[in-house]
């Protein structure tokens, strides 16, 4: 017989204790603190079911695990489908009470688990999803960032942080895993033929967005793993544990001063260092970048279809590795049904060497070969998943919102629905033009809204008394390493003349930009008065009790009431 495992064990101690709750044994708010370890989180309009978040470490996903999330979507959640996070993570709705631990032990079998997917602890270490495959990096950080997670994963140090803590590791020049607004940001970097990193602490969003600082030029590989745990130390010692809105790392560094918090980080290395734990980095077998092996595979016989054209053209990203191309999959709103990723599970396993959750809430199949594309584009279509213009006006990153979450006020699904139907119908001559929308439903930013190009968060305006969704637009933000732009407020509009004023900004870009200008670049010169000049009549309130579709939200049908209270993000 198997012995239980440290992940049995927990699974069995949950259970018992749901056993408690529900026979009335268990305060409910204990238990609340129990299942936030395991990513378990309360929904809106749902006392007896959850949202539970899986946690796929630096986003790498084997055909296996895409099956067991599809499992767990036909046989616990009642839309079937799953949310892709700004986190590499696998989000689930709808799962009732008395089923999650049949829900947990399904996923462990698949090994996956939600541990320490929520909670004061080191959250999910996010990854750049071309790390590997990318023509610009000098290594690939895949193994370090591993290691780095499986140390971090159940260690006592990460249980009784002051708030939670993200980590994300990028090997290219380009910042595609945002690392300027986490707690700690890791850049691969080589200085005389050694590889190391460049380290930044103290980056995050909410509605107090700070931008990451460089903790020393250039640190060691054998460094990596003391200087993260240095950090951590310093910030479970001395971080806030009364004000739980001035918990996070950046706000520990704002009461030190960045030279003192730095100076301790450093002092408190060496001591690291001596532990066992300093050297658990160098002792791991890390692995030289290699390609996994490519499934052989046929190319179609016949011309490529309809669409293939445009798809190859925004989609589809050559490899460092000669023949190979990585092709990123835009799931429709973040979302994938069950039938989608058993479908990309089977794509994945027969034309790919490798898939990847993208922090852009898209799906990235690698090592795919050059001759498969018209065959995998042909699978794709038939999943409903060869939508292209990925990383484009049309592919909107949204957090799941009002749909579920306590603390949201708006819907982002119907702002990203809207877009996406501009894209088709006003705007379809830019659907595919390089411009970032990032939404989120309330001022905490899970939808990243400071670093696009137009981001927005739902708030909620009184008139009378009655309330309209609205969103408070930004425009210019984006993140670079040691550049980080956060958006600029430009005017709150009402959610159901949002897609007006997209369509607006993005209309005067294109006829007043300057040849290539990025957008942002256009924001940085032009200023806000231009726009706000542009927008002012749809922001404009007076006489809105005569105009009753503005107090509906975008994508819904019923009177919008807010309903908004404290999210257990916070807990």
């Amino acid at each position: 017989m198997r012995e239980t495992t440290v992940v049995d064990a927990e699974i069995q101690h949950l259970e018992s204790q749901l056993a408690r709750l529900a026979q009335g044994a268990l305060d409910p708010e204990l238990f609340k603190k129990l299942r936030l370890q395991y990513g378990v989180y309360s929904m809106r309009r749902a006392p007896d079911s959850y949202m539970i978040r899986v946690r796929v470490p630096l986003g790498i996903i084997t055909p296996e695990q895409l099956e067991a999330l599809a499992t767990a979507c036909e046989q616990f959640t009642p839309a079937r489908q799953v949310h892709v996070t700004t986190r590499q993570d696998a989000q689930l709705y709808g799962v009732e009470r008395g089923a999650v631990p049949a829900f947990l032990r399904g996923l462990s079998a698949a090994g996956l688990t939600t541990r320490e997917a929520s909670g004061n602890v080191v959250r999910n270490i996010t990854l750049c999803p071309w790390a590997g495959v990318s023509r610009e990096e000098p290594f690939d950080v895949t193994p370090y960032a591993q290691a780095i997670s499986d140390y971090l994963l159940r260690n006592p140090l990460t249980q009784i942080l002051p708030r939670k803590v993200k980590i994300a590791f990028e090997g290219c020049p380009t910042d595609h895993a945002r690392t300027q607004i986490h707690d700690l940001g890791i850049v691969a970097a080589v200085q005389d033929g050694r590889r190391g990193f460049r380290i930044y602490a103290g980056g995050g969003l909410g509605p107090a967005p700070a931008a990451a600082k460089l903790l020393e030029p250039w640190t060691e590989a054998e460094l990596l793993l003391p200087t993260i745990e240095a950090v951590l130390r310093v910030f479970e010692r001395h971080g806030e544990r009364r004000n739980r809105a001035r918990a996070r790392l950046k706000f520990l560094i704002e009461q030190l001063g960045w030279e003192e918090f730095r100076q301790r980080v450093m002092a408190e290395r060496p001591a690291v260092w001596a532990t066992q734990s300093g050297y658990a980095l160098s002792a791991l077998h890390l692995r030289d970048d290699a390609s996994p092996p490519v499934r052989a595979c046929l190319s179609s016989t016949h011309p490529a279809p309809e669409g293939f054209a445009r798809w190859s053209t925004t989609n589809i990203v050559p490899q460092k590795q000669p023949r190979l191309v990585s092709v990123i999959v835009r799931a429709p709103c973040g979302d994938l049904s069950s039938a989608q990723l058993r479908g990309l599970a089977d794509v994945a396993r027969r034309y790919a060497g490798g898939a990847r959750l993208m922090n852009t809430q898209n799906v990235l199949l690698r090592f795919v070969p050059y001759a498969a594309l018209p065959a995998v584009y042909e699978e794709l279509e038939r999943l409903g998943l060869a939508e292209a213009g990925a990383d484009r006006l049309a592919d909107v990153t949204r957090c799941p919102g009002a749909d579920s979450c306590l603390s949201a006020i708006t819907h982002p699904r119907g702002f990203a629905e809207a877009v996406d139907a501009l894209c088709r119908n006003g705007l379809s001559a830019w659907a595919d033009a390089p411009i970032s929308i990032k939404i989120s439903g309330c001022p905490n930013a899970c939808g990243q809204h400071h670093i696009a190009d137009i981001g927005g968060f739902g708030v909620a305006v009184k008139v009378g008394e009655r309330h309209v969704p609205c969103y408070q637009l930004l425009v210019g933000g984006g993140t670079a390493e040691e550049s980080t732009q956060f958006g600029r407020r430009l005017l709150r509009v009402p959610a159901q003349r949002v897609p007006e004023a997209v369509k607006r900004i993005v209309m005067f870009y294109g006829e007043q930009k300057q040849p290539d200008e990025p957008f942002a670049s256009f924001i940085a010169r032009i200023g806000l008065d231009p726009l706000k000049f542009l927008l002012q009549d749809l922001a404009e309130l007076n006489g809105a009790a005569q105009t009753p579709e503005l107090f509906v939200d975008l994508g819904e049908t019923e009177p919008f009431a807010p309903a908004a209270g404290k999210g257990e993000c916070a807990e």
